[in-house]
């Protein structure tokens, strides 16, 4: 009978950061990606953003494989059911270094963005960092079914956008209906609904409406 042991080792990672932060930085985006996604390749969505007022910082899912079965283009993912809580511990503790690292704490106007799964990760380190943040934008992804309105409560004066198209495969079959009414529950102050017509991909003209 096989048994499964549990250790502790320290790990390095990476992150992606798009243009430089300066004295003429406004905004500063942490910006989640989705399955798929390597960080460098994410930042494609946010070029078209002023360079000298945008300062935007992707970090990098710790799992990485190839797409597709060709080995040759890899992506990554952030989670899976195998072991979730464990392994969002992990995901936070990355999180907190990059927070660490940038000094967000003192970012002149913070924006945390999550795109598909990229929307689980940053809302569970917000609600369970206490993080504090301008502009929270979930796109086309879901907030996870563990979080409650209380763990938002903190965020006083913070900005909630929930972003789809009409046409995403992951979100038909009354999907959406079921979202929409839960995220006005657990953002029942400041929270808006943005729809474009498409499918599951980035809008960069919404991303553009936030700046």
């Amino acid at each position: 009978m096989s048994t499964e042991k549990q250790l502790s080792y320290h790990i390095t990672n990476t992150y992606s950061v798009l243009n430089n932060f300066t004295e003429k930085t406004k905004t500063v985006w942490l910006v989640c990606h989705g399955i798929g996604y390597l960080s460098r390749y994410f930042l494609r969505h946010f070029y078209h953003l002023n360079t000298e007022e945008n300062y935007i910082i992707a970090p990098q899912a710790q799992s990485k494989y190839y797409l597709k079965n060709e080995y040759k283009h890899v992506g990554a993912s952030w989670l899976t059911k195998e072991r979730t809580k464990a392994e969002t511990e992990n995901v936070l503790n990355y999180l907190d270094e990059v927070y660490r690292a940038e000094d967000l704490k003192n970012a002149p106007s913070l924006i945390i963005l999550g795109y598909s799964q990229g929307v689980s990760v940053a809302t569970r380190w917000i609600a369970k960092r206490k993080i504090n943040c301008n502009e929270l934008i979930m796109h086309s992804g879901k907030v996870p079914a563990e979080l409650k309105r209380e763990d938002f409560q903190f965020l006083k004066n913070t900005n909630f956008t929930f972003i789809y198209g009409t046409e995403d495969e992951y979100l038909k079959n009354g999907i959406i209906e079921v979202e929409e009414k839960r995220l006005k529950k657990l953002f029942p102050n400041n929270f808006e609904i943005k729809r474009y017509n498409g499918g599951h991909e980035v809008n960069t003209e919404i991303i553009a409406e936030f700046v």
